[in-house]
Parts: structure tokens; C-alpha cells; sequence
């Protein structure tokens, strides 16, 4: 068993017989469920995907059992179901009604193969009103009012160029999979583990949209969309993302002694006050002075962290990128030697790249693999999917403690850990509650020798440590991988760091801005001819956040298998890699073109973009041959289609699209108290509802996937500072003696009596 990969012996049904050109979350989905050792068998329609040619597909599809299948036919339906007798797992993007069609809705499926796990990702939740709309991303995030939350160089929503919902759908969906095949190995049963774009696209929003019964000021401020961001231009024209004041940083603080304080206040007073940059004006004037390359290498050597806004795709040249497999060189048939993203994560055994494409091939043989026996019934009380598992959170900021809350969600008992003075997210009180629910929350003064016995408590309590710590600092604290594995042996440990477990920058601060720049998407974003752009969803630290769950989840269905606790890691560079798989780089260093933004940020396309009506903006996303034409005849050629569009009232405007069949949806503003009055949304348990200590009554962003059978655990909120410190120790066996030494020496605290 030692050299099997971890998933050997899985197979999974890829059905993709209904996605656009340019569909993500399927695809990849499957991905990384082939290279974690899954057999992925693909269906495609006779003749092949759409763009089955480009560079996404070929990198999203690469190492996967391409079949052909008609799915209309008797024939391609019972095809279908010789491969479906032996699988474990099967994706797809059907409609419900769809889905019921062709006899695959999850009743059926659950008659036919009770052992099967079944995700399902579409653009809605298959219980809300919109569950029938096409999974297009930018519909999906112009009705949810995503592209209102987006500060672009013009007034409005703007176009959102990284597809960041369909990445994090992919890996919501593997979760959700994981998490039903760890559930299996007790129950024997199959079931569903749903997610969609709109769940997806929802994760970064849960740090921005919240409602409380009594707000504090910080709560009621939250993160403003007009904050100024630090990315800053050079002498050379580059642009450099700085993350968190550089005012130390020798050259920097020279040059504000310099200018003096009426010069840099006056600097200054150019723009909005910045939470991370007090002196953000001066700084900008001052990064003029220098090329941008001089800038990060003085930063680095200063421990700033500080990333170069690069081109899109340059990021493959990156050694820190190619040393930890995060970019790969693999021979395409169609381009040659070409470097494209390896796997996001590491675990043993490690994923593993599967080999190029595959062509497409006839329709299968019988199989050859056992059916599954019929599942036992259904337990009188169905548990979470991971109920049981014990985690104990390390982590603060976003990626540690958003992937330790999703465990939450799954129905693991999660502690966390901070210092008695605070996670250091905890002044952004909003962002800090995001990331929190389900979880007991405990004080703990991590290195102090006396807090050693409670820590060691604590990790022989759980399966999984969690934690985004620097791992220099980690060590200093006790808190590393060795450390606590020689506590625990058979511990499951999973760090997230920002660049990657080797290599020179592995020990480096990182931001989820850092990553954006060097992976090209801020450039991407602005828009051509416009400065880079930053995506306010902290895109990166939800990337790490899932691709650091996914990899806890493997390794504990291979301890499960009989093998032993081990150390996984992910990181923000790593995870947001994945992202860029629209081009390549091929042997001569040349990047493959992907479709840039327009200047006005509408769109990519006059077929796939925003357009303005008399009272407001509507997204279309004519993204298949058929829907294009329509659109044609319906608005025009696409040099009249803007003036078509700004003679309409929108509502008029998007009937006439939907009576030509053409995908789209009003780009809805100002959204963030409304989404929660939104009944769809309720129904559709997008809400979550829970008393805070201090908040009062708190709505919060909900379910992330639909289990049908088996619940969520979406009731506990987010602790406030060591309210459950007591409860916790209680439980581990600290004495009341050991408890009041804890706190007499501020290693631990209790929480105050007026916040319960």
C-alpha cells in the first residue's frame, strides 16, 4: 500500500456533455481527483467537447479517460450505466431537470447505485429558484451583485476577469466527495454532495456581507470597497503590490525623513486613509523614484512583503514555482514541451501528474469492475459527514481559519487557539467572524513553558492540526509538524504557507495580494491599457483555505485505509497557480494569449460581457455558437450592439434575451444587506442564523454543499476572545488548579461576564 496513490481504486464518471466552451469547475474537479489516483473516465458528446483544442482544456482534462457518448440515444444511456455499475464517484453539471431527463437525478441514482457519490455543480443550488439557469460565472455573479463589490477604474460593476468561482467550486466539489467517501467507510452509503458556482463565488463574501443585532463600530465599518490599495508605480512604469506599511524598510524610511512630516502628510491627504498603510500617499511618491525590481529585492531583504504586479503567465518561469511542482513541464501533442500547473498540494503519497491529454475514444466495453452491493439503510439519525473528527486551528488571518471552519461545517469538532490578547484578525472583526463558526473558542500563550502541558492536551485530543504559522516561528512556538507528531504519531498535520514548503521563498511572508500580482491576475484584471487591479475576494487565501482541506481529507481516508497520521501542506502561491491554466508556457519562454479585458472593463467579448441599459447593467454570456448568433439578431452587429442595449430599460432588455435564448442577468448593486432578505437564498440555505456573545443575533453566509440526507453543522457561531477556554479545559482533564495557574500567569483567559 505504501506506493499507492492515496485515491487508487476510486473511479470516477466525469459527465461532460453539456459544458461551454471554457467551463472550469467540472473539469477541474476531476482533475484533482485523477492525480490523486482516481481512474476519471470523461464523457463527452460525439465529436468532442467545445474548444476541446484550447489550452484550458487541454490542461484541465490532461491524464483522464476520454469517452464518447450520446446521451440522447438508448444506446449512449446504456453505456452510461455499464460504466456507472462500477464507479464510486459522479460528477456533473446537469440541470435538475436535465439531470431527470436522462434518468440521472439523484432519486434515480440512488435507486439504481446506493453506493455512488453523486456532486452535482450548476450555477444555483439545486433547491433555489434559479436552479435551472445556465452555470455561467458572470451571470452568476452579476445577480448575486458580485460585480457591484468589485472597485474598478470606472464607477458600476465591472467585468471580473479571474474566474474565481468555478476554481472554487472545483474544490468545494472534491471536498464534498471526500467528505462522503470518508462517511461511506461507516455507513457503506452513497449519496450527494452538491455545491455550485453561486456557493462558491459566496466563500470570500462571508468576510464582507454579515448582519449583527448589535454591531460594534468595527463590526458595523467593515472592509470599505473604497479603501486605497497599495499598489504602487515605479520609475520604470512596473507596478509593485506592498502588503502592509514598508515604512521600515531602510530606503523608504530615508526617503520619508527626507520629505519631512508636512511633505508626507500632504501626500498623504491625497487619499482615503489605508488600514494597512498609514503613510500610503508618500509612499507612492516615493516608489516613483525607483525601477520596481530594485523596490522588491530591497523589500525582501527587509522582510516586506512586496510582489512585482507581472504579466500574465510569467509566473511559470518562477523557480520558487517549479521547485515545489507548482509548474510543471509536460509534452503537449499540440505545442510541444510546454510548462502548465502541477498540483496544488502535497501529501503522501504526493499527487502526481498523469500525462497529457488523451484522445477521445469510442464508446466502452462492459465493464469489468464488481457492481457495488446495495447500501444498508439509512441510520435513524444521519451525522454530518465528519462527525467525529477532532481539529485543533493554529491558524489566524484567512487561509488557516477558513479551512478549519469549513471542517466545522462538516461536522468535525474544531478548537481554536489564540493568544489571550487576540488572533491579530480580530480588529477587522468582520473579516475575523467569517472564518470562525462552529468552532470552541480557547486562550493559549503558544512557547510560553508553562502552556506546554495544556498544548500537549490539546493535540493528543485531535486528528487534525491546522495551522498557517511562518514555520520559523512555528518552531520557536512548539507548534511545527515534529514537534506535535511527537506528541501524537498518528497526527495528521497540515501547514499552509505562502510560497511553498521549498525552495528560497519558502520561509517568506505572503499575502493573497502577492499572489494575484505574481500570478498575472492584477494585470489581467485592470483591464488593457489600465493600471493592475487587485480583486478585493482574497482569492489566494480561499484557494489555499480549500486546497489544504482537500489534502487533510486524503490523508485521512489513507490513514483509514491502515496508514499512519503524516504531514500535508498546501500554500497561497500553489493554490493560486491553478488559476492561470488558460495559457501555458511554451519551450521558448512565449506565454500562449488568453482574451484580455477591455479598457472599460465590460468584458472580454462582445458575446461575454456587460452592457448598459437605460436603468441599469445586464450581464450576457452568449457563450456557445448558437447563443452568439441569437444575440446577433436580436442586438446586432457588436459595433451597435452598446447603443441597443442603452435605448432598453434592463428589464426589458433581459426579456428580450431570454425569449432569444440568450444567457443572461441583471448585474444587481448595493446587495449586501439585501442578500439577506432574499427568500430564494433562505430556502436555498445560503443563510446562516446563530446568537453571538457579542453581536447579538448574526447572519452570516451559509451552507457551502448540499448533502441531501446527512446535515451541515451551521449553528454554532464564531466564539468570542476565550469564551469556551473553561468548557475546553474541562474537557481535556486541566484541573481547576492547573486551569487558574494557566490564567493567573496570562497564558490563558476567561471571557468577560458581560459578553456571556
Amino acid at each position: 500500500m505504501t506506493g499507492r496513490p492515496i485515491l487508487h481504486g476510486i473511479r470516477v464518471i466525469e459527465l461532460a456533455c453539456n459544458e461551454p466552451a471554457g467551463t472550469i469547475a467540472g473539469p477541474a474537479a476531476g482533475l484533482q481527483m485523477s492525480e490523486a489516483g482516481a481512474e476519471v473516465i470523461r464523457i463527452e458528446p460525439p465529436g468532442g467537447a467545445p474548444a476541446a483544442d484550447s489550452v484550458l482544456f487541454s490542461v484541465l482534462n490532461r491524464g483522464k479517460r476520454r469517452v464518447a457518448l450520446d446521451l440522447d440515444s438508448p444506446a449512449g444511456r446504456a453505456h452510461l450505466a455499464v460504466l456507472l455499475d462500477g464507479a464510486d464517484v459522479l460528477l456533473h453539471s446537469l440541470g435538475p431537470a436535465r439531470a431527470q431527463a436522462l434518468g440521472l437525478d439523484d432519486a434515480a441514482l440512488s435507486r439504481t447505485y446506493p453506493g455512488l457519490v453523486v456532486s452535482a455543480i450548476g450555477g444555483w443550488p439545486r433547491n433555489h429558484p434559479l436552479a435551472e439557469a445556465p452555470a455561467r460565472e458572470t451571470l452568476v455573479l452579476a445577480r448575486l451583485g458580485l460585480l457591484d463589490e468589485q472597485p474598478g477604474h470606472r464607477a458600476g460593476p465591472v467585468f471580473v476577469r479571474m474566474p474565481f468561482a468555478g476554481w472554487l467550486a472545483a474544490w468545494f466539489c472534491v471536498i464534498g466527495v471526500m467528505a462522503r467517501l470518508l462517511a461511506r467507510r461507516h455507513d457503506g452509503r452513497g449519496g450527494v454532495a452538491h455545491t455550485s458556482l453561486a456557493q462558491a463565488a459566496l466563500a470570500p463574501m462571508g468576510m464582507h456581507w454579515s448582519r449583527a443585532q448589535r454591531p460594534t463600530p468595527a463590526f458595523a465599518r467593515g472592509l470599505s470597497k473604497s479603501t486605497p490599495i497599495p499598489l504602487h508605480r515605479c520609475l520604470d512604469g512596473e507596478w509593485v503590490h506592498v502588503h502592509y506599511s514598508p515604512d521600515a524598510a531602510p530606503w523608504m524610511a530615508e526617503a520619508l525623513a527626507v520629505m519631512g512630516p508636512a511633505a508626507v502628510a500632504a501626500e498623504n491627504a491625497k487619499y482615503p486613509p489605508s488600514h494597512v498603510a498609514p503613510n500610503f500617499g508618500a509612499n507612492k511618491a516615493i516608489m516613483a523614484t525607483r525601477p520596481a525590481q530594485e523596490w522588491v529585492e530591497h523589500f525582501w531583504a527587509h522582510d516586506v512583503a512586496a510582489q512585482v504586479a507581472a504579466p500574465f503567465g510569467a509566473i511559470y518561469a518562477s523557480e520558487q514555482a517549479r521547485v515545489n511542482g507548482y509548474a510543471v513541464a509536460l509534452d503537449d501533442p499540440r505545442r510541444g514541451t510546454v510548462w502548465q500547473p502541477g498540483p496544488a498540494y502535497l501529501s503522501t503519497p504526493p499527487p502526481r501528474v498523469r500525462g497529457p491529454l488523451r484522445e477521445l475514444e469510442p464508446a466502452p466495453a462492459p465493464s469489468d469492475r464488481p457492481r457495488r452491493e446495495p447500501a444498508p439503510a439509512a441510520p435513524a439519525a444521519a451525522l454530518p459527514p465528519l462527525a467525529g473528527i477532532k481539529v485543533l486551528d493554529l491558524g489566524a488571518y484567512l487561509a488557516g481559519p477558513f479551512a478549519t471552519m469549513l471542517l466545522a461545517d462538516l461536522g468535525a469538532d474544531v478548537i481554536k487557539v489564540e493568544p489571550p490578547t487576540g488572533d491579530a484578525m480580530r480588529r477587522l472583526e468582520r473579516v475575523f467572524a467569517g472564518t470562525q463558526r462552529g468552532k470552541l473558542g480557547v486562550t493559549l500563550k503558544l512557547g510560553a513553558p508553562d502552556a506546554a502541558p495544556a498544548l500537549a492536551a490539546l493535540v493528543r485530543w485531535a486528528d487534525v492540526v491546522h495551522h498557517n504559522i511562518r514555520l520559523p516561528a512555528a518552531r520557536k512556538l512548539g507548534v511545527d509538524d515534529a514537534a506535535l507528531r511527537n506528541i501524537k504519531p498518528s497526527l495528521v498535520f497540515c501547514h499552509i504557507s505562502s510560497y511553498g514548503p521549498a525552495g528560497e521563498q519558502k520561509d517568506w511572508p505572503g499575502f493573497d495580494q502577492l499572489m494575484q500580482a505574481a500570478c498575472g491576475w492584477e494585470t489581467a484584471c485592470g483591464g488593457a491599457g489600465n493600471p493592475p487591479l487587485w480583486l478585493r475576494f482574497g482569492v489566494g487565501d480561499y484557494l489555499a483555505a480549500l486546497s489544504s482541506v482537500f489534502a487533510v481529507l486524503l490523508a485521512l481516508y489513507r490513514r483509514g485505509d491502515g496508514g499512519e497520521g503524516q504531514s500535508v501542506a498546501a500554500s497561497l502561491l500553489g493554490a493560486t497557480l491553478p488559476t492561470v491554466a488558460e495559457a501555458v508556457m511554451l519551450a521558448d519562454g512565449a506565454v500562449t494569449p488568453v482574451a484580455p479585458l477591455d479598457t472599460a472593463q465590460t468584458g472580454v467579448s462582445p458575446d461575454h460581457r456587460l452592457y448598459r441599459c437605460l436603468d441599469g447593467w445586464l450581464a450576457v454570456a452568449a457563450l456557445d455558437e448558437g447563443e452568439a448568433r441569437a444575440l446577433a439578431g436580436l442586438a446586432g452587429a457588436p459595433e451597435k450592439r452598446e447603443a441597443w442595449f442603452a435605448a432598453l430599460p434592463r428589464v426589458e432588455a433581459l426579456g428580450r434575451m431570454r425569449a432569444a435564448g440568450v444567457p443572461a442577468e441583471p448585474a444587481l448593486e448595493h446587495q449586501g444587506d439585501t442578500f439577506y432578505d432574499d427568500p430564494g437564498h433562505a430556502a436555498a440555505c445560503l443563510h446562516a442564523r446563530y446568537r453571538h456573545a457579542v453581536y447579538g443575533e448574526l447572519e452570516q453566509v451559509g451552507a457551502f454543499w448540499d448533502f441531501g440526507d446527512l446535515p451541515l453543522a451551521l449553528d454554532r457561531p464564531p466564539p468570542a476572545l476565550g469564551e469556551h477556554s473553561r468548557q475546553v479545559w474541562d474537557l481535556l482533564g486541566l484541573d481547576a488548579a492547573q486551569v487558574a495557574a494557566l490564567e493567573r500567569q496570562g497564558l490563558s483567559s476567561s471571557p468577560n461576564p458581560s459578553i456571556g
